[in-house]
């Protein structure tokens, strides 16, 4: 996922039971008083949850986010944030994943869970 590199974000490891990467805290990821980004939160969250709806996909099927809730409990200020992934329900249609954000004391930053469209392959 090249947008996924542009932010920063790396796999650590991935099954289709849970994925998990990575994002370290950087002074450019953040807003005011340098707390990382919520834009960039919900990036890694977006990218590693889509990976493990695709680990999860049909064969030849693809995938696109179609929903995303975010709940944010805590600012990053320094560290990482490790995303992971696990999905909540893989359907004919849909996958829903659920993704926390840890900060690097492992403490919860953020809990989101997006749904997946599965898209057929082309006939």
């Amino acid at each position: 996922m090249p947008f996924a590199s542009l932010i920063g974000a790396e796999l650590v490891s991935a099954s289709p039971e849970e994925v998990r990467g990575r994002l370290d805290w950087t002074p450019e990821r953040c807003t005011t008083g340098g707390v990382l980004h919520g834009g960039v939160l919900m990036s890694l969250a977006d990218s590693i949850g889509a990976y493990c709806a695709a680990l999860n996909l049909p064969a030849g099927a693809g995938t696109a986010t179609i929903e995303s809730k975010t709940n944010f409990f805590r600012a990053v200020r320094e560290g990482y944030v490790e995303a992971v992934s696990t999905p909540l329900h893989v359907g004919r249609t849909t996958i829903v994943v659920q993704t926390d954000l840890l900060d690097a004391q492992g403490r919860r930053v953020a809990r989101v869970t997006q749904t997946q469209a599965i898209i057929p392959p082309a006939s």
